[in-house]
């Protein structure tokens, strides 16, 4: 939906919008926001508004009990399509868990996973700059608005992130920091994501209600166990004890959602009308063979292929743009093809 149908919708047709009727209330009340939010969308190519019927709007988002109306999305609006994990923690971390989350961050973002968190001071930040520095992708999801940066000390952190992902948020534009805000978005991290992981959690740390936000929505949820004689880690005890999945290596976290993410590829191919294609002309084509319908790893395919490590990564990043292969958490799938 584009803006100027968005607003003949909201002036003439608000019944047929995608919106909660507490939402259409507060716009009948206030409706210099809607061209607020509007206004904004169009002073900038990297601000998006999207709406819940939207094909750009997150599938997985889409499916937990309370998605938003309405999305704030300010960056790279392709990164909101990948498969992610949440990664979440304490704000008051130890070095031990700096360590595992980094470690841990930088093998998924390896194996095509984009890492989602909440841009807060700890293992939030810690696990987006990871992700960063693995060259991958992350979202930041906000308890403000998206173009509030908070905490301050994120501003670095917070611009690198528009250059490869995004921040979202489902506050209106220019909204402060409100201690209640928080604990709401904590639904769209887990939401957005296949599975979320705690590297390191206190008891009482915001992150176990991610957590149990996740298991609500049906998704996995991961722990990373910790020193027993220290109170950082108690949090992740209680988890595992609660039946989250133990994590120690990646693999951990990659073999339990593998089911997952072939599942959304199968869906998203049905959504596609989708099927074979054996064209012994298409661009690349030696290189596409060595492509199963499985997940396949790049040393199997630089293997199977016989290229050289930077063009087989090049051309695979050409049959990606192709629609031909598409990348997933351990590897690439081939697309079957109508």
């Amino acid at each position: 939906m584009d803006v100027s149908e968005l607003r003949q919708r909201l002036e003439h047709e608000k019944a047929s919008l995608p919106l909660s009727a507490q939402t259409l209330a507060s716009l009948r009340l206030q409706p210099h926001k809607v061209d607020q939010a509007l206004t904004w969308q169009d002073t900038d190519a990297d601000n998006h508004l999207i709406c819940f019927d939207d094909v750009r709007y997150p599938k997985l988002l889409q499916q937990i009990y309370d998605p938003p109306s309405l999305l704030f999305v300010k960056g790279q609006i392709s990164s909101l399509q990948g498969y992610n994990l949440a990664i979440v923690g304490s704000r008051d971390f130890s070095i031990y868990g700096e360590q595992i989350t980094w470690h841990l961050a930088h093998e998924l973002v390896g194996a095509q996973l984009s890492i989602v968190s909440g841009m807060a001071n700890g293992i939030d930040g810690v696990a987006h700059r990871a992700a960063l520095d693995a060259c991958g992708k992350t979202i930041a999801v906000l308890g403000t608005g998206v173009d509030c940066i908070y905490p301050k000390r994120h501003r670095k952190l917070y611009h690198e992130i528009l250059d490869s992902g995004c921040v979202i948020s489902e506050f209106w534009p220019e909204t402060k920091p409100i201690a209640g805000n928080f604990p709401k978005r904590n639904r769209i991290i887990s939401g957005l994501s296949l599975g979320t992981l705690v590297t390191e959690a206190r008891i009482r740390s915001g992150s176990l209600i991610t957590a149990r936000l996740a298991m609500e929505q049906g998704r996995e949820v991961f722990a990373v166990p910790g020193p027993v004689l220290q109170g950082h880690s108690q949090g992740c005890h209680q988890l595992l004890r609660n039946g989250a999945k133990l994590v120690e290596t990646s693999a951990d976290i990659l073999e339990e959602l593998s089911s997952l993410y072939q599942f959304q590829l199968e869906d998203m191919q049905g959504s596609l009308h989708i099927e074979e294609d054996d064209n012994c002309d298409l661009p690349f084509s030696s290189l596409l063979a060595s492509v199963g319908y499985e997940t396949t790893s790049i040393d199997s395919v630089v293997e199977h292929s016989g290229k050289k490590i930077d063009i087989v990564l090049e051309q695979l990043t050409e049959l990606e743009l192709q629609g031909r292969v598409v990348a997933v958490p351990g590897g690439y799938v081939r697309q079957k093809r109508r």
